[in-house]
């Protein structure tokens, strides 16, 4: 058999397990290093290097079991990453426009693919629908390009991922019904109904059963590595699932990147981890498996094979191009985004390879189809790849050109330095802290955020050193798993606050995210002497947090907003950390708070283009927060926002606040943020009896402050905020 997919006998020239393996770490290594130079895809490298590794090429490598576990793995990890990187709220936003995508990515080249069979191929009408559905469907294997732009959330990349779903499925249902046919001599709509009955109770299994077993081992089990295997082994629980019901398995894992996408956020380790492996070792040896496959001698061995595989190449490339077209045209898409989606959805691979393989075992297909299948699967990875990669780059520049000018206050706030101290006392609430803090940042490379893990102690015996050792390793290794770097200190001082204090200081602090006590008497307080202290002793902004449960496991954020805080210095930055964290979690923000705030922070949202879920409800005192008592639940997360005293937004009931907290809300996850205020410098007490007595007022006048404040709502329409000290500035909405 001289089929492109009949593997030669000849035995290849290397044969050692060890030496393989090196040899597929080299190309891994070096072919991307030797493409950047040239800016050739990454994708069409491994390939090529697969085609001359293999064994119709130099016959180094023979395509053993090795590639085929890797490659199916690789394969359904990249459907996977593609599921679990896709944002969300833009998919919600753009599903209407993925569906209708879908629509015509499967239906337009089914209709021309089989059309093209009769006419060109002379094919009968069975042949042609199957052949058709082999060009109906496609593969994401330019995703990773699109991924190393940064344009996961670009709605022509949402939409082709979106539409994804709707060609592996429709070409499952063709394929289905053509087996029907040529194993019964009939259609059978018994098949179709079984698949489709199928298909829904599985996606309504999965739907129901997923997220809330991946909530429960989440809570339960909170190692990173036993939570990686876990979200592994769910993936291809999915896919060999979806197998058995007679599903291919790359929608089985799709589907279970969608399932539990809102688990996994994008700025967290477990993240860091997925995409590590996945891009490092799987998904290069699933491109290095296709190109092994690829016979380019097999096409000059007669015309036949030459012509097939010319008709099916045009044929494939040209239907995703008319569906793209027809896409663009009905929403009045950009050009540029027209071929983002075209090229995201002109690779062949996964449903390729399935039609084909079950095509030729059942004499529906020759010889010739299978090699003009594997040459196809070559030229549309390849333009796929190459046109990925450039429409990327357009729309990279068009999106940094389409960025709207700012104000030189608000540019000189984005390019401000944000430097946040994480004070760390143990190991156990490290990891939760650090993840905390980079949550309410967008971390970028490069970026001017510092972030900073400090453990104090007031002694010098053996078990205190290794206590604060452990605690900044595992701090420092939580941030290090995501590539965000963390500088750790350990600090030797009278007590506490006095060695975090002496730390903002040095270090210019802006912000403290630390962790809310342990009550040990019935005496102490809610926040306790050591935060009461330091909320006195600064007027840097303070996240104050208890997190019974893992942060990506809640269900929705819950912030109460006190009125006029959008007058206070630090309102911006704190709705910013709000709405990272919303970004991050993918849940429901809901804010509680008043009409003139709600239109403050709504501005805040759309300037800094959050697109997050949220809603607001009208609170209409300070009160009113009782009434949140039963509404806040287990899953979710409750932000307070506070005030200290005399700062504007400031009023008498905060003044029980962490008594009313500790009673109605001891068991929930609290989150209180005390935003930067006006003040002067802090004063760091210096001995023990400072320390003990710090009880310095840092803000000016109250009167001072509401006066002016009441000038600047009258004359600028509630659109005013104050940025830096004493210096008002406009807040464009």
């Amino acid at each position: 058999m001289t089929a492109a997919m009949a593997i030669p006998a000849t035995h290849p020239l290397v044969s050692s397990p060890v030496l393989i393996f090196l040899i597929v770490l080299a190309v891994i290594l070096l072919v991307p290093l030797l493409l950047n130079k040239i800016k050739v895809p990454h994708v069409i490298g491994m390939i090529l290097a697969g085609m001359a590794l293999g064994p119709y090429g130099f016959n180094v490598l023979a395509r053993d079991m090795s590639f085929e576990v890797f490659g199916q793995v690789g394969l359904l990890y990249l459907m996977f990453l593609a599921g679990v990187e896709i944002d969300m709220y833009h998919l919600k936003r753009n599903l209407r426009r993925g569906v209708v995508f879908g629509m015509f990515t499967f239906l337009v080249p089914l209709a021309i693919g089989a059309l093209s069979s009769v006419v060109f191929l002379k094919f009968d009408l069975l042949t042609s629908m199957l052949l058709a559905s082999m060009f109906a469907s496609h593969t994401l294997l330019a995703y990773p390009v699109v991924s190393r732009f940064g344009l996961t959330t670009n709605r022509a990349v949402v939409i082709a991922i979106a539409g994804t779903i709707f060609t592996v499925l429709g070409s499952l249902m063709v394929l289905a019904g053509a087996v029907s046919v040529a194993r019964d001599g009939n259609f059978s709509a018994v098949t179709i109904l079984r698949l489709a009955g199928g298909l829904i109770l599985y996606c309504i299994i999965g739907v129901y059963a997923y997220p809330r077993l991946t909530r429960w081992f989440f809570r339960r089990y909170n190692d990173s590595i036993a939570q990686f295997v876990y979200i592994l082994a769910m993936v291809f629980l999915a896919a060999e699932t979806a197998v058995w019901i007679g599903i291919e398995g790359v929608f089985g894992a799709f589907f279970a990147g969608i399932v539990l996408n809102r688990f996994i956020p994008a700025r967290s380790p477990l993240m860091g981890r997925i995409e590590f492996v996945g891009n490092a070792l799987f998904i290069p040896y699933f491109l290095i498996g296709v190109g092994m496959l690829i016979n380019v001698k097999a096409l000059f061995a007669g015309w036949d094979s030459l012509y097939v595989a010319l008709v099916m190449s045009i044929t494939a490339m040209a239907g995703k191009w008319l569906a793209a077209f027809f896409t663009q045209k009905t929403f009045r898409m950009l050009p540029v985004e027209r071929s983002m989606m075209y090229q995201l959805s002109n690779a062949h691979t996964a449903v390729a390879l399935a039609v084909v393989t079950i095509g030729y075992r059942m004499d529906i297909f020759n010889e010739a189809v299978l090699d003009g299948t594997v040459v196809m699967i070559l030229v549309t990875c390849t333009v796929s790849s190459i046109g990925t990669a450039r429409a990327a780059q357009r729309l990279k520049l068009m999106t940094m050109s389409d960025t709207p000018a700012i104000d030189p206050e608000q540019a000189k706030e984005e390019k401000e330095k944000i430097n946040t101290l994480i004070p760390i006392v143990n190991p156990l609430t490290a990891p939760e802290l650090v993840n905390l803090a980079l949550m309410i940042h967008n971390v970028k490379p490069g970026g001017h955020n510092r972030f900073y893990a400090l453990h104090v102690r007031n002694d010098n015996s053996a078990s205190s050193r290794s206590l604060g050792e452990r605690s900044l390793d595992v701090a420092e290794q939580t941030a290090a798993s995501i590539d965000v770097p963390l500088q750790t200190i350990e600090r030797y001082d009278l007590n506490f606050i006095t060695g975090v204090l002496n730390t903002m200081e040095e270090r210019d602090i802006n912000e403290v995210v630390i962790g809310l006590h342990r009550r040990t008497t019935v005496a102490d307080s809610f926040f306790g002497e050591k935060l009461t202290r330091l909320l006195k002793s600064t007027y840097r902004m303070i996240v104050i947090s208890r997190c019974y449960i893992p942060v990506n496991t809640a269900r929705r954020v819950v912030v109460a907003v006190p009125d006029k805080a959008e007058f206070e210095t630090g309102f911006v930055r704190w709705v910013k950390c709000i709405g990272n964290l919303g970004q991050q979690l993918g849940c429901r923000t809901v804010f509680f708070t008043s009409e003139a705030t709600r239109d403050a922070i709504e501005a805040v949202l759309k300037q800094r283009r959050f697109n997050i879920r949220h809603d607001y409800r009208i609170m209409d005192t300070w009160d009113d927060i009782v009434l949140l008592a039963n509404k806040i639940i287990d899953d979710d997360i409750f932000v307070v926002v506070c005030a200290r005293t005399t700062s504007v937004s400031y009023n008498s009931g905060m003044a029980s606040l962490p008594e009313f907290l500790q009673k109605y809300f001891a068991h929930n996850n609290l989150i209180a943020i005390y935003p930067e205020q006006f003040g002067a410098e802090a004063v760091v007490p210096t001995t023990m009896g400072d320390a003990i007595n710090a009880d310095v007022e840092m803000m000016p006048s109250a009167v001072w402050i509401k006066i002016t404040l009441y000038i600047r709502r009258l004359h600028e329409l509630k659109r005013r905020i104050f940025n830096g000290k004493n210096h008002p500035r406009k807040l464009d909405l």
